[in-house]
C-alpha cells in the first residue's frame, strides 16, 4: 500500500467494522432506489399514467437526448446515498472521500488527458480499418445538449467512483492488507452492476468483463494516487467517448455524435472491438502507471 494511499484511509480506519460496510452499502443501494422512486413519481404526476411504463423503459435507455439527461442527472441519488452514510455509520464529510482537492483536480485532468491522448490516438489513427459510422441527423442538436449532458456524466461517473473505489473499496482496505480483496471484489461488483442482458444481447458477458477490467485499472489508480481524482477523470472521459462521440451497443446513445451503421457490422466484428477497448484500457493504465513514476 502506498504511504499516500495510507493516509487517504485514515479516516476510514475508526469505523472500517464489515457490519458497518455491509449496512453502508444497503443503505446506499436504499437511499438509490427511493431516489429513483421519488423521480419517476414525479414523473407521473407529469405526464400521467398513460404510456409511463413505455416512457420509463425509454428513459433507463436513454434512447432521446431528454431521457439520456433524466438517466444521467438520476445518478444524483448516488452522491445522496453516500454522503448519508457517511455521516450515520462513519462520522465522515463527503468530501473527505474525494481526497484533497488540489490532487483531486489534478488527476481528473491527467485523467481525461490520457484519455484524449492515448484512446482518441488510437481510434483516430485506426479510423480507415473500423466500420463506417453515422452521424446524428442533427449536430446542432448535439452541440445544444452537450453542456448539461458533460455535466450529466460527471454526476453519473462522480456517483460511481464514490461507492465502489471511494467507499467500498476505501473501507475493505482500511480493514484487509489483503490488496487482491479490496482492489478485486468492488472491481467485480462494478462489473456486475452492468449486467444488462435485454440491452446487450449477445454481448453482455463481454461488457460485464470491459467494465470490471476499468474498475480494476481505477481502483490501482486510486491506490496509486490517494485521491478518486484520477479514476474520476479516466472515467469520465471513457463515458464521454462512449455516450457522446460514438455509440458501439445501441445503448445510452441518445446524444451520440455518431453510430454504427445498423446491420454493418456482424456480432463477431462488434465483439472483436469491444475487445479492442479493453486493450485501449491496458494502453492507458500503463501510460498513467508510466506519468505516476515520472512525477
Amino acid at each position: 500500500m502506498t504511504p499516500v494511499y495510507a493516509a487517504y484511509l485514515a479516516p476510514a480506519r475508526a469505523t472500517n467494522q464489515l457490519w458497518r460496510l455491509g449496512l453502508g452499502f444497503a443503505l446506499i443501494l436504499g437511499i438509490y432506489a427511493g431516489w429513483m422512486t421519488l423521480m419517476g413519481g414525479l414523473l407521473w404526476l407529469a405526464q400521467g399514467s398513460t404510456g409511463f411504463e413505455r416512457q420509463m423503459e425509454r428513459l433507463a435507455a436513454g434512447a432521446d437526448p431528454w431521457s439520456l439527461i433524466w438517466l444521467l442527472f438520476s445518478f444524483l441519488g448516488g452522491w445522496l446515498g453516500v454522503a448519508l452514510t457517511l455521516r450515520l455509520l462513519h462520522r465522515r464529510r463527503l468530501r473527505s472521500l474525494f481526497g484533497r482537492a488540489p490532487v483531486v483536480l489534478r488527476d481528473f485532468v491527467l485523467g481525461v488527458g490520457l484519455i484524449a491522448v492515448i484512446s482518441g490516438g488510437v481510434t483516430l489513427a485506426a479510423s480507415p480499418f473500423l466500420p463506417p459510422l453515422q452521424m446524428t441527423a442533427d449536430p446542432r442538436l448535439w452541440a445544444l445538449f452537450l453542456p448539461l449532458a458533460l455535466a450529466g456524466i460527471a454526476v453519473q461517473t462522480g456517483a460511481e467512483e464514490l461507492v465502489f473505489r471511494g467507499y467500498l473499496q476505501g473501507q475493505l482496505a482500511a480493514r484487509f492488507a489483503f490488496a487482491p480483496l479490496w482492489l478485486g471484489l468492488p472491481s467485480l461488483l462494478f462489473g456486475l452492476a452492468h449486467y444488462a442482458p435485454q440491452a446487450m444481447g449477445a454481448q453482455t458477458w463481454l461488457i460485464v468483463a470491459s467494465t470490471a477490467l476499468f474498475g480494476l485499472v481505477a481502483a490501482d489508480m486510486t491506490a496509486r494516487t490517494g485521491s478518486l481524482g484520477l479514476a474520476w477523470g479516466l472515467h469520465f472521459a471513457n463515458n464521454v467517448m462512449a455516450i457522446l462521440m460514438v455509440s458501439l451497443t445501441g445503448h445510452l446513445d441518445g446524444l451520440a455524435l455518431f453510430h454504427l451503421q445498423p446491420g454493418v457490422i456482424p456480432p463477431e466484428a462488434l465483439r472483436m472491438l469491444l475487445l479492442g477497448d479493453m486493450a485501449l484500457m491496458g494502453l492507458v493504465w500503463l501510460g498513467a502507471r508510466l506519468w505516476l513514476r515520472r512525477r
